[in-house]
């Protein structure tokens, strides 16, 4: 990902580092665009769009690029800068003679299929809008005035364009077979509640995988599939969604960062199943068993580096039905349990699951192996930090430029985060294990509940008024 400063006319420090230049430590402007010590800092809309277009001279800093059109979306829609960049690139040096025109344009194409790659291959999602594949193939169309080589590379471009927004395709639609079998399990075993409080199914994941280093590895096939799938732009689709009144211009507001949605989704399912599957079995000694097989399975998750399953089983054995159980927690040798509590504790903003983040990260830097290469963050409060960062800062200041110091931040941690997503996992997948994973029915959160009453029975008279309700509404269902 990129790792330096725009402005290629100066020697610009990295604005992700602490260093500083030695040199003209003041605030200058540029064309619109403000510096301090050297550093971009802000600058309007329309100076920062034209710092994006490449010339004959120039091409824009990969940093530069990504930030900006990460950022730009929260000001304008994708299409507009779409259209303003095609514009700069072309229509805007044309003179009018054909023999000048075709040079100028020979002399940049090579730089507009550069920056035209970089935003196809960085924020492919982007052309799921027809009008940004209709000015991507006019842009094709005008290259082949001046240059046949260009005109070719962009055709390739569209292809794996095309190729990616397949894949993107098929994968949603996995998701919706997905959730529609899962209703579907859900409705059958809705049917039977009237004959029965607690519906218990034979399966059981120990039934299928009964090695929690195996476990380990499906629930970090099921994390990288789905953080691969996650467009960077979609962090800023959520910012865009949240306050819709200070940002008109967004096309965000009536879309959804599906993709994002899924993978939160995604942990919650885990925690319910996890929950489940220790509510399930009749016999204490076997509930036992269930709880000590996510606790190895997390301690395994956690020396991946898979920190979004761990934290998500730890969420579902501090579920109320499952913590409750006190006679089955009574078979448990519960000081592995503790240690990974305590990774994961939230204290001093979550202090030693950051240190432990740090360590894979750094891990995930210098690794000779794909295994070692694995970083898989807590998601929701990866989530949270980009959130907090955008609503702590302004993105216009008062003199209504952009506020670019804020966008280089968010751009870091986010392209942090595509260096995760990039990573394939090197397991050997279990098919059965991935599906059961994925498909098999969990209880609500009224059937855990009542689940673990029955399992074992209330203590005081809440409980068993809290029982008494639980079968009465779930009768009815």
């Amino acid at each position: 990902m990129p790792q330096t400063t725009p402005f290629a006319a100066k020697c610009i420090p990295n604005p992700y580092g602490s260093g500083h230049s030695h040199y003209k430590p003041v605030e200058e402007s540029y064309g619109g665009l403000l510096y301090h010590d050297n550093n971009l800092v802000s600058g309007s809309l329309e100076a920062l769009i034209q710092h994006l277009v490449p010339t004959v001279d120039y091409y824009p800093d990969r940093s530069y690029i990504f930030t900006f059109l990460l950022s730009s979306r929260l000001f304008l829609h994708p299409f507009e800068l779409m259209s303003r960049v095609c514009y700069l690139c072309v229509e805007h040096h044309r003179v009018g003679d054909p023999q000048i025109d075709k040079k100028r344009i020979r002399d940049i194409a090579p730089k507009i299929v550069q920056l035209l790659t970089e935003w196809t291959e960085t924020f492919p999602y982007d052309f799921r809008d027809e009008r940004m594949m209709r000015s991507l193939k006019e842009m094709t169309h005008r290259l082949a005035f001046g240059d046949e080589l260009s005109r070719r590379a962009m055709q390739r471009l569209i292809q794996r364009l095309l190729r990616k927004l397949t894949i993107l395709g098929q994968y949603e639609e996995s998701l919706v077979t997905s959730s529609s079998a899962v209703a579907a399990a859900v409705e059958k075993a809705g049917g039977l509640k009237a004959k029965q409080h607690v519906v218990r199914r034979e399966e059981c994941v120990l039934n299928l995988c009964d090695d929690p280093f195996i476990l380990a590895q499906q629930l970090t096939h099921i994390e990288m599939e789905r953080l691969s799938y996650i467009g960077p732009e979609e962090f800023v689709q959520a910012f865009a969604q949240k306050r819709p009144s200070d940002n008109h211009k967004s096309f965000f507001g009536k879309r959804r960062a599906s993709n994002l949605e899924a993978y939160v989704e995604w942990f919650n399912r885990l925690s319910y199943l996890v929950a489940t599957e220790v509510c399930l079995p009749v016999k204490k000694k076997h509930r036992a068993r269930v709880l000590e097989f996510f606790i190895d399975v997390a301690r395994e998750c956690f020396n991946i580096g898979n920190f979004n399953s761990l934290m998500a089983i730890i969420t579902g054995m501090n579920m109320n039905p499952v913590s409750r159980l006190k006679k089955t927690w009574g078979k448990v040798n519960t000081d592995k349990f503790e240690i990974l509590e305590h990774q994961m504790d939230p204290s001093n903003n979550f202090y030693n699951y950051r240190t432990a983040l740090r360590g894979a990260t750094q891990r995930s830097a210098t690794a000779h192996t794909t295994r070692e290469k694995i970083v898989i963050p807590f998601f929701s409060l990866f989530i949270k930090d980009l959130y907090f960062l955008n609503e702590g800062c302004a993105s216009r200041l008062p003199n209504g430029h952009i506020n670019f110091e804020k966008f280089w931040e968010l751009a870091k941690q986010v392209s942090e985060f595509l260096s995760w997503r990039q990573v394939i996992c090197p397991f050997e997948r279990d098919r059965k294990t991935l599906q059961y994973l994925i498909s098999v029915s969990v209880f609500t959160e009224e059937e855990l509940q009542l689940a673990s009453y029955e399992t074992e029975g209330p203590e005081n008279n809440l409980e068993r008024d809290t029982r008494r309700s639980l079968r009465s509404s779930l009768s009815r269902m």
